[in-house]
């Protein structure tokens, strides 16, 4: 019962950790989108998916490696040694070539040369920080390893704040003054990388210990072992990152220029408001996948997977249709500005992609459960493929609605490959009727309700199908549902 403790605890910890960053960001967003205008939050857009794909690339999966030998019968000492003087170097090496041709690399991302500075620094911190990380995770130290990631979220936040809205007014009260010496008019995407950099560094600085404290042995079979274990998380992550933000990218390539970063600008603060799914995504991955494997050796194992995948998809159906019907309220205090406000038409269907993803990550425990994840990485592969080849297709005549549709079907082709695969690799005794009744349901009240113009202004409609929806779910489901209140 202990370690069944000590594991709730430890997710719950870790999962606030990962959870606040996504919920900063929410705020973030209406604090950009209000103070700049589309083009500008569509460069920086550009630049953060670039970045994104940097990042997997410099980890090159060695936090991976490091778990898995790190718990092997090994001296943990010299697989920690190893990993960080891996880390450090392959660091250092990108460190400088980055700078050496930044200019280059500026000019194909058509993006200014001093937010890709930023941006190579930023990156270059955030990938030694990776072992200290990870060695606080293995050695289960959650709450030093929460409360150094939540205070980097909330440094970012704080600075954001501070140049994008208060120095600005500082300067102005006194314009010869010290605030107005160091205020640069017209700077808000170098304000927003340099916030991130500020924090970045700040980080950084908490695990110099680490590396003072290391002895800096390397074991070249041990590296090369490590190496071979992590290169397809290399690739299955790469694959991951252009699921979620090559879309953003591609835009920006296959648009006109007049254009392009001003629709960026626009899906990408519209698109955050399908991350309510990302949320609840992210938590229920976090707490299900320790209860999958704690479960795996019970007879009667599938049906648990069955009912909690249910259920899942219960909950999120109410979800999606919530955030739906109330999306143009939620933009309100998210994304504030109307300029951007165009692009709300993407938000169902990112809404529905996201909630498609969440269900491909509860189907996909049978793999994890046989021991072959390599089949993840492969169907991560279809999914990126899905996602390049109707993006392509689709943006020079749909824009950003022709990636929301490409997203959308990345997750969905994602989600059937794992579930009929699942059936004869692992079978698992799910309720289709049930979830496909749930899942066609609310997806089906929700493009209604807000796409269908005089229904999404006057609410009714929605307010009526929540509560129809909630109906029907408490109607097939009132068994369980009063014993978990009774429960209580």
């Amino acid at each position: 019962m202990t370690a069944y403790k000590n594991l709730f605890k430890q997710t719950l910890i870790y999962g606030f950790a990962t959870v606040l960053p996504r919920v900063i960001s929410f705020l973030l967003v209406g604090l950009h989108t209000q103070l700049m205008p589309k083009v500008s939050y569509g460069e920086i857009t550009i630049l953060l998916s670039y970045m994104v794909f940097f990042n997997v690339v410099l980890s090159y999966g060695m936090e991976t490696a490091f778990f898995r030998f790190y718990h092997k019968d090994l001296d943990k000492k010299e697989v920690i040694s190893t990993s960080m003087v891996s880390i450090f170097w392959s660091s250092i090496l990108f460190l400088s070539g980055a700078l050496l041709f930044q200019k280059s690399i500026a000019s194909f991302l058509e993006v200014d040369k001093e937010y890709v500075n930023y941006a190579i620094w930023i990156l270059a911190f955030d990938a030694l920080t990776i072992i200290p990380f990870s060695q606080l995770r293995a050695e289960q130290r959650p709450i030093r390893y929460a409360t150094i990631k939540i205070a980097n979220v909330i440094i970012n936040m704080l600075l954001n704040v501070f140049f994008l809205a208060i120095l600005p007014k500082l300067a102005l009260l006194n314009p010869y003054g010290f605030w107005s010496s160091i205020y640069v008019t017209d700077y808000q995407i170098g304000y927003v990388f340099l916030a991130n950099l500020m924090a970045s560094l700040l980080t950084f600085l908490v695990f110099i210990p680490n590396y003072i404290k290391s002895n800096w042995f390397f074991n070249k079979v041990l590296w090369k072992q490590m190496i071979q274990y992590g290169w397809p998380i290399l690739f299955a992550g790469l694959a991951f990152g252009i699921n979620e933000h090559f879309d953003k990218i591609l835009l920006g390539k296959l648009l006109p220029e007049k254009i392009a970063k001003a629709e960026v600008g626009a899906y990408a603060a519209c698109y955050k408001i399908g991350l309510f799914m990302v949320l609840y995504r992210t938590a229920y991955t976090l707490g299900i996948e320790p209860f999958f494997f704690s479960q795996a050796g019970n007879s009667n194992a599938p049906q648990t997977y069955a009912t909690v995948t249910k259920y899942f998809v219960i909950l999120g159906s109410l979800i999606l249709l919530v955030v739906v019907v109330f999306a143009d309220v939620i933009k309100f205090f998210l994304v504030r500005q109307p300029e951007y406000w165009e692009a709300m038409k993407i938000v169902p269907l990112i809404i529905i992609a996201n909630f498609f993803l969440g269900i491909y990550t509860s189907l996909s425990v049978w793999y994890k459960l046989i021991d072959k994840t390599i089949i993840g990485a492969y169907i991560s592969v279809i999914g990126a493929l899905v996602t390049l080849v109707l993006n392509y297709l689709l943006i020079p005549k749909f824009s950003y609605m022709g990636s929301a549709i490409a997203t959308i079907a990345a997750y969905g082709s994602m989600m059937l490959i794992s579930y009929f695969m699942g059936r004869t690799k692992y079978p698992i005794p799910f309720d289709m009727p049930k979830i496909l009744g749930y899942l066609g349901a609310s997806i089906l009240l929700a493009c209604v309700s807000f796409y269908v113009p005089i229904l999404r202004e006057t609410y009714i409609f929605g307010i009526v199908a929540i509560l129809g929806f909630s109906y029907y779910i408490y109607k097939n489901e009132k068994e369980v549902i009063l014993k978990t209140f009774k429960r209580k």
